[in-house]
């Protein structure tokens, strides 16, 4: 389990009565401390954020890959929960909670009609968004 990860789960899902059990790193996207865990029951996907050099806000992947082949959004029928996001800077640590029904409601896990996206970006409560989108996103 990765830093972020251990922080929130010490911090947070002990203090609330949330296990974690069925704990698997991912193989991809490391880099971005990519893990699967049940919690209490429910299948979530981790990442960590990571901040750019250019854009406000931290990017963060969200993909899958079946053998060899290409990377591809997750879609509404994947045994999904829950994504959530740890993000972290020198102005504070946090975890975004995403559940699955507003990730398939905003575009970015795919359905039949529509294609998911393979990585978006989150913008912490410190972060000073520059773009009517980013704004629109934080809110």
């Amino acid at each position: 389990m990765d830093d972020n990860l251990k922080q929130i789960k010490t911090e947070v899902y002990d203090r609330c009565a949330l296990n974690i059990s069925d704990f698997t790193f991912e193989l991809e996207s490391r880099e971005y401390d990519a893990c699967r865990f049940m919690l209490n029951g429910k299948h979530v996907i981790s990442r960590s954020a990571k901040i750019t050099p250019k854009k406000v806000g931290q990017f963060v992947t969200f993909w899958k890959r079946y053998n060899d082949g290409p990377i591809e959004p997750f879609m509404d029928d994947d045994q999904i929960d829950f994504f959530v996001v740890s993000v972290r800077s020198d102005l504070g640590f946090g975890q975004f909670v995403f559940p699955k029904s507003i990730l398939i409601k905003k575009g970015i896990i795919s359905t039949k009609t529509k294609d998911g996206k393979r990585a978006f970006r989150v913008y912490p409560n410190w972060d000073i968004p520059t773009s009517k989108q980013a704004y629109s996103t934080q809110q």
